[in-house]
């Protein structure tokens, strides 16, 4: 009995996506679910866009976590228009929480909106929220093998950005075998190797980010 439980819910989830979806449609603003371990860089990333951004850009930024308003504290000190989402324990937002979240943000201002998912690699990309595009942030501490641990993750993603990468040798991060997992799961997924903290491959992959605009 629990399968077609699971099934239900996922199903009423995707449905309320689809209704967020055309909400960001209808505001015109393009949206990205941000997913990642605890640690990654999700909220250093997202700064690190927003300083390379054209001014005409708008940025919003959702929040999410278990608890606290830590990063959300952050990216409001910087001007940027944001939600806290508290999940209370729940290892992952949902298609409700944002639709929830919205009525609290001036979409029609907002030209690009981040979602910042709970840390976690497992369950977060089972549940859609609406977006635009998935793009999944690894980092160098992590290790070079998280493609091959986390399959549904990984291939799943529109984008992967490996942050930190001031930090490779330190680590003996592999950056060719990464490659070959992406390759595998989601051939010719676009990777971005950037560091938050020196601002390495930033101007690239907010490229990217501004070509997924038109």
């Amino acid at each position: 009995m629990k399968i077609p439980v699971v099934k239900e819910i996922l199903s009423a989830n995707d449905q309320v996506a689809a209704e967020n979806r055309v909400a960001f449609d209808a505001a015109g603003v393009l949206v990205l679910n941000l997913m990642a371990s605890p640690g990654a860089g999700k909220t250093s990333l997202i700064l690190s866009t927003v300083d390379q951004l054209p001014e005409e850009v708008r940025p919003g930024v959702i929040e999410g976590d278990l608890a606290s308003t830590i990063d959300a504290d952050t990216v409001a000190a910087r001007g940027i228009p944001v939600v806290q989402i508290n999940t209370g324990g729940s290892c992952h937002l949902d298609a409700p929480m944002i639709r929830i979240a919205l009525p609290n943000l001036p979409l029609d201002e907002m030209d690009l909106l981040f979602i910042e998912n709970v840390g976690n690699l497992v369950c977060t990309a089972d549940f859609a929220l609406g977006a635009d595009l998935a793009v999944v942030v690894a980092s160098a501490p992590e290790g070079h093998d998280k493609p091959y641990k986390y399959p549904g993750m990984f291939a799943s993603a529109d984008a992967v950005v490996l942050n930190k990468a001031d930090l490779l040798e330190v680590f003996e991060f592999d950056v060719d075998y990464f490659r070959r997992g992406l390759e595998m799961l989601n051939p010719g997924v676009p990777l971005f190797v950037v560091s938050c903290r020196t601002g390495d491959g930033i101007k690239e992959w907010v490229a990217w980010l501004l070509s997924c605009l038109h």
